[in-house]
């Protein structure tokens, strides 16, 4: 299968698959997964995990649909299978007020976890903006990582891009904070 072939979104909408997403070192897999197919050893080394380990999660993400074995072959009598995304991009369903967004906990986990002396960029601004300003700098946003997303090689470096634009919940004047 080629990347061509695959979907353009797979949505999470089970119990099952959320639990599978919401795990730290299922994330790292499908990220291992996200360029290009790799086995069972592959994932482990790169994620530094045991094999047994690997297998376990990578199973886990088969039975929830969001990895697939897109193609076998036999070694030493032994069939290899090679796992893939089931789709260019995971949608997770929105977490409601309140509740907590994992692909944002899995992101800051996996920048803390990223060598300190290496390059970053990370930034914060708070804007003040019109809806239609609002919704269009979304736009732009989704559409330079799409760009960026069409030029990636599986033979370079990773690299993350993690974005969030929302509007805060209102601030709550505290008591006896005199205005």
């Amino acid at each position: 299968m080629t990347d061509d072939d695959l979907p353009e979104t797979f949505h999470v909408t089970t119990d099952e698959q959320l639990r599978a997403v919401s795990n730290l070192t299922r994330h790292r897999i499908m990220a291992v997964l996200r360029f290009e197919p790799a086995t069972i050893t592959q994932i482990a080394e790169r994620v530094g995990l045991a094999k047994g380990s690997s297998s376990y999660h990578v199973r886990l993400l088969e039975r929830a649909g969001l990895v697939k074995v897109v193609r076998t072959r036999k070694v030493r009598g032994v069939t290899e299978r090679y796992y893939a995304m089931a789709a260019r991009t995971i949608e997770l369903p929105d977490p409601g007020e309140g509740g907590p967004d994992v692909l944002m906990r899995h992101a800051v986990a996996d920048l803390e976890a990223a060598p300190a002396a290496g390059e970053r960029h990370v930034k914060m601004a708070h804007l003040r903006l019109t809806e239609e300003q609002f919704a269009e700098l979304g736009a732009r946003l989704q559409a330079l990582a799409d760009e960026y997303r069409e030029l990636s090689d599986p033979s370079l470096p990773d690299a993350s891009l993690v974005f969030a634009l929302f509007h805060p919940a209102p601030r709550k004047q505290a008591e006896g904070d005199a205005r």
